[in-house]
């Protein structure tokens, strides 16, 4: 299963009683706001016991199209990476 942003905001409902669906959509909207915000000027998003998302600037490639086998060059871009923290990478692999 997928974990979508209505799933999300449905755990931040069932966990804190005390919020609105309202506030709860508007508490994941926040935060999805902030990280989007802090990748596109470039900084790091550290999220403790979780990881770090980064953005990498990727340079311009030689490549080819695999239908065609045309060669073309690959424009310069910047990428997102994520590196899980060691406790995510341990849960994931010990269960």
């Amino acid at each position: 299963m997928t974990l979508t942003k209505a799933n999300l905001v449905g755990q931040v409902y069932k966990a804190h009683p005390t919020l609105t669906k309202a506030q709860a959509t508007a508490s994941v909207e926040t935060f999805l706001t902030l990280a989007k915000d802090s990748l596109i000027q470039g900084e790091d998003l550290l999220l403790s016991g979780f990881g770090k998302f980064n953005v990498k600037d990727k340079k311009s490639r030689r490549g080819r199209n695999p239908q065609t086998g045309n060669e073309l060059t690959l424009e310069a871009r910047r990428v997102v990476t994520f590196k899980p923290s060691g406790i995510l990478r341990n849960k994931i692999n010990n269960g």
